[in-house]
């Protein structure tokens, strides 16, 4: 079939929406009609030729996080119907590999992939003129049709806005996850979190919900600063400094509990001012990337990790296993213990694709989505 489809053919560049060729479902795949794609910072760093996430190869087609309906099941996948609700899950889960069996479906063997745009034996499903066009982490979100493996959806329930439940592909488990289980958030805590838009404002909730009793939320955007409040801080500030300041005033001079960064592009200064924000045996949680010409530059005090026990860690998709997951922060959102429809800033059409991005650069969007007909 044909399918209206954003696409990356240079980096830097901008989405070029195009007509591609999409292969029909093949065993283990379904069709999906999409019905809304959030726009994350990631995608944005395809384009930029910030080269924080660059593709594996161009062409490709773009969006990763999204929700939609089955429309074809293909043959020998039971399980599956035709009309199924889904959300799509940046990182697949096989299921088979040591993470899947060890409960981090985050760091599925099969996530190599997700830059590359190519399915496992290295195929793929869009094609512009006979010539193969990558498929960003499986999904291609900012296709109206897309051909994914069942690796990457996990099925919602019939009440939950699909517009909502697209969030749930990256975003919102990435930050709660960053809070809840990445810092291990508990009652009682002093917890920051750096830079609070479609990610950080999901783990300003996940520490909420863990129990802490100071939230502070961090971003030069005063807006941002001002939504924060809704979703659980309990103090804002626009720097490090300030933010420093009001963690020690709760903790006799100490420091926080813990930092979650979830700046759009990480610098090692910034890493820096958060392993000095925190307290003896405190926790930095890296969610957000540096470039990658600065992979390698941490301007951090081993002494401070030594001799004051630091820890830095990594959060990849929230530490989530989504097939487990996303059921449960849905069941959340169905009982008012999580807030999904305030994240959506503005919504957008895919011929609209570029000026939702232009709004996440100038901080006008916690989330922007694009809606499908």
């Amino acid at each position: 079939m044909r399918t209206q489809t954003a696409v990356l053919f240079e980096q830097p560049g901008t989405w070029e929406v195009v007509d591609l060729d999409l292969e029909a479902p093949r065993q283990g795949e379904l069709l999906v009609r999409m019905a809304a794609a959030g726009l994350c910072h990631s995608d944005d760093h395809m384009t930029s030729g910030d080269l924080v996430l660059p593709p594996g190869a161009l062409p490709i087609a773009g969006g990763h996080e999204a929700a939609g309906v089955v429309e074809e099941v293909g043959p020998h996948t039971p399980g599956w119907s035709a009309g199924d609700r889904v959300v799509m899950s940046f990182l697949p889960a096989c299921g088979m590999c040591r993470w899947c069996a060890s409960g981090m479906q985050n760091l599925c063997d099969n996530g190599a992939l997700v830059l590359a745009g190519i399915r496992p034996d290295g195929t793929r499903r869009f094609s512009l003129d006979g010539a193969p066009v990558g498929q960003a982490a499986g999904v291609a979100a900012f296709s109206r049709y897309s051909t994914v493996s069942v690796q990457s959806a996990v099925k919602i329930p019939d009440d939950v806005p699909l517009e909502v439940a697209a969030l749930l592909g990256c975003g919102v488990p990435t930050g709660w996850g960053s809070a809840v289980r990445s810092a291990g958030v508990r009652p009682g805590d002093v917890v920051m979190v750096m830079g609070v838009g479609g990610i950080g404002m999901n783990a300003v909730q996940g520490a909420a919900h863990a129990g802490a009793s100071v939230v502070i939320a961090v971003d030069p955007v005063a807006a941002k600063r001002e939504v924060a409040g809704s979703f659980g801080a309990t103090h804002t500030a626009a720097t490090m400094e300030e933010a420093t300041q009001i963690a020690r005033g709760f903790t006799n001079g100490q420091g926080a509990d813990s930092c979650v960064v979830c700046v759009g592009v990480v610098t090692g200064e910034q890493i820096a001012q958060a392993v000095e924000a925190i307290r003896k045996a405190g926790t930095v949680v890296l969610t957000g990337l540096p470039r990658a010409a600065d992979d390698h530059s941490l301007p951090v005090s081993t002494r401070h990790l030594t001799l004051f026990q630091k820890r830095i860690q990594g959060s990849l998709f929230g530490e989530s296993n989504f097939s487990r997951d996303i059921p449960g922060l849905l069941r959340m959102y169905r009982h008012g213990q999580l807030k999904l429809d305030e994240l959506i800033t503005n919504r957008y059409t895919l011929e609209t694709l570029n000026e939702g991005f232009a709004d996440m650069r100038a901080g006008r969007n916690i989330r922007g989505v694009v809606v499908y007909d």
